[in-house]
């Protein structure tokens, strides 16, 4: 999806340093990384909920 290699992520890592300082940066990584964790099982989440059910038709008959 997006290529970023080697000098890119250097470049994103100067950018937070110089915005964030030396001491913040290790808890904006860790928010950043706890925010897409709970993106991932959200969207996983709402995926389970979308399949569609199998219902037994043998039992629907009995019913």
């Amino acid at each position: 999806m997006f290529d970023v290699g080697v000098p890119e992520l250097l470049l994103i890592l100067v950018i937070g340093l110089v915005f964030f300082g030396p001491g913040k940066l290790p808890e904006v990584g860790r928010a950043i990384g706890k925010s897409i964790r709970e993106f991932k099982s959200a969207a996983e989440e709402e995926d389970k909920n979308d399949k569609p059910k199998v219902i037994d038709v043998k039992e629907e008959q009995k019913k």
